[in-house]
């Protein structure tokens, strides 16, 4: 049982992040940021970085639902063998 614990032990040590793995990951999902690279100050929380991320996401999230609306209705209205309608549907390809 004991041989267990120990090789358990192992492999959650060595599964685990360090803290300089961390700050490594949270400064390149900074740089993914656009609000985050416009900023001057260079060094963000990892908890300021990570609700930044949240709301880009939600931001991104809300722009795709309103792009797919707007593309609802310029289907519905759209004569589908236009010319108008060939490009749509090239570009959702």
């Amino acid at each position: 049982m004991s041989s267990r614990r120990s090789r358990s032990r192992r492999s959650s040590n060595s599964s685990r992040i360090t803290e300089e793995q961390i700050v490594e990951l949270v400064s390149k999902l900074q740089d993914l940021l656009p609000e985050a690279r416009s900023r001057t100050s260079d060094s963000a929380s990892a908890s300021m970085v990570l609700q930044d991320t949240c709301n880009y996401i939600r931001d991104l999230q809300q722009e795709v639902d309103d792009l797919s609306e707007r593309l609802t209705d310029l289907l519905a209205t759209t004569d589908m063998t236009s010319a108008q309608a060939a490009i749509i549907r090239s570009l959702l390809m």
